[in-house]
């Protein structure tokens, strides 16, 4: 039983047949075609690669940052009540004190962002806070899926991203190139048609 000569080698053999094979028959819009795909499958590769030393990075850049932060206890001070606004839009910032790992203590505002729902604290509450190396309250700390999803979001978003522009790209080009190949059937269709279609 004899194999079937396109399904030979798979895709990659095939693909290599099409654009690295001579043909007498290939126009040169055809080979350009070609050097366009090698330089944005290039291109694509080269993103790939940023995108997984970019998840690196953020992903030990955060973990760095956890790693800083500090557990505190907080109190809400007198007086911080938020506004009904406040409250039905959820950014209410309210007043509060804390002390530091070397007992210094400090006052500032808290706010949802930092204390999710502070905003439902009545003054004199106590709740947990995560401090800065400045002393300064902060988000909390993610763990290891809040920092391997954050990672991975980074990377696909710029793989995702440079595979967008490549493919508008390329479609621009194949646009062009269509033309090309259209203008150049019409000049050459000038000179042979009258051959091929008998005068009245």
């Amino acid at each position: 039983m004899s194999r079937n000569p396109y399904r030979a080698g798979g895709l990659p053999l095939r693909m290599a047949r099409l654009f690295l094979r001579r043909n007498e028959l290939r126009r040169p819009s055809d080979r350009l075609e070609a050097a366009v795909v090698a330089g944005l499958l290039a291109a694509f590769v080269a993103a790939i690669v940023v995108a997984v030393f970019l998840a690196e990075h953020v992903y030990r850049a955060e973990q760095a940052a956890g790693a800083g932060l500090q557990p505190a206890v907080a109190v809400i001070a007198p007086g911080s009540e938020p506004t009904e606004a406040q409250i039905l839009s959820q950014s209410a910032a309210v007043r509060a004190t804390w002390r530091l790992g070397d007992g210094t203590r400090r006052s500032g505002l808290l706010t949802t962002s930092v204390v999710p729902g502070v905003y439902r604290q009545l003054p004199g509450a106590s709740v947990r806070v995560w401090l800065n190396r400045s002393g300064v309250p902060a988000a909390a700390p993610q763990g290891l899926a809040g920092l391997i999803v954050g990672a991975a979001m980074a990377g696909l978003a710029l793989a995702g991203g440079a595979a967008a522009v490549l493919a508008c790209g390329y479609l621009l080009c194949l646009r062009g190139l269509e033309r090309r190949r259209l203008a150049n059937w019409s000049s050459a269709w000038a000179v042979t048609g009258p051959q091929w279609t008998s005068r009245p």
